[in-house]
């Protein structure tokens, strides 16, 4: 019997830092763990006490089986983050709940699937946008267009034929300020990155772990605390917008990168709370 399965996926779309440090960290603690696929079907889930979500980023591209495999397996082992977690997030529109809620996001501009809403009705006043899937992992999907550019609009045609889509500004801050992703582990935030500008094909690049800026700091945990359900981990990415307010840009709480090797007290947080809830599994 295992006591962790990691979920991950038959073929990483890119290499996952965290996994070999969480193994290691599991290990530590005498839990016996294994990554295994949640796309593949030989996998014994049943075998382990409790499943942890980590890297399956392929599931954008088979969101409602792997949300039916998510259900399927929280029946015969413990998943965390809980399911009514990973439904409420897999969905961008998450963004909107949390603007109605009072919480300052990127703006953004819900286009359905099938919409012949065009960009440029979509932008409105925005000049430069960033245009992506309502469900999305690792800057799948997304391009930075001008508003009445021709290939930007050909992109939100190919989006809107296979679902629905996000529209929102650019936001120059990204480029000097930086994208920050704040990272929390069993309810509390541990540091963050700043990331670049990431779109479509490109690779990830991150800094050394930061400080979490006070504002940022609030504007985090009052998203965090939107959601009902207890959280194993999440990030909070964040970007300043014209004004130097940091805004939610992505709200993560299926699969995130934690960044743990930026940050080992964040792996060693994590780990712990890890063995607390395997050993909750056996009461």
């Amino acid at each position: 019997m295992l006591d962790v399965a990691l979920a991950s996926c038959v073929r990483l779309p890119e290499p996952d830092p965290d996994q070999p440090l969480l193994e290691a960290a599991l290990a530590r603690r005498g839990l016996a763990a294994a990554t295994m696929a949640w796309d593949d079907p030989a996998a014994p889930w049943a075998a382990a006490r409790l499943t942890v979500l980590r890297s399956t980023w392929n599931y954008p591209h088979r969101p409602q089986e792997f949300l039916a495999w998510v259900e399927r397996t929280s029946r015969v082992s413990v998943v965390w983050n809980p399911v009514p977690v990973v439904r409420a997030n897999l969905h961008k529109s998450y963004l909107l709940d949390l603007q109605h809620r009072g919480i300052p996001v990127v703006p953004t501009r819900l286009v359905a699937r099938a919409s012949a809403v065009t960009l440029r009705e979509a932008a409105g006043d925005w000049h430069t946008v960033v245009v992506k899937p309502a469900v999305s992992a690792a800057s799948l999907d997304t391009v930075r267009a001008e508003r009445g550019a021709a290939e930007g609009e050909a992109h939100l045609r190919r989006l809107l034929a296979k679902g629905d889509a996000l529209v929102q500004p650019y936001l120059p801050s990204v480029e000097d300020v930086g994208e920050r992703a704040l990272v929390s582990v069993d309810g509390a935030l541990t540091h963050a990155v700043r990331k670049r500008p990431r779109f479509a094909a490109e690779e990830e690049s991150v800094s050394p772990a930061l400080p979490i800026e006070a504002d940022e700091r609030r504007l985090a945990e009052s998203a965090l605390a939107t959601v009902e359900s207890p959280l194993l981990y999440g990030r909070v990415d964040v970007a300043r917008g014209a004004d130097g307010r940091p805004l939610v840009m992505e709200l993560e709480l299926i699969e995130p990168s934690l960044f743990l090797l930026q940050h080992p007290p964040a792996l060693e947080r994590l780990a712990d709370a890890i063995l607390r809830l395997r050993r909750g599994a056996n009461s």
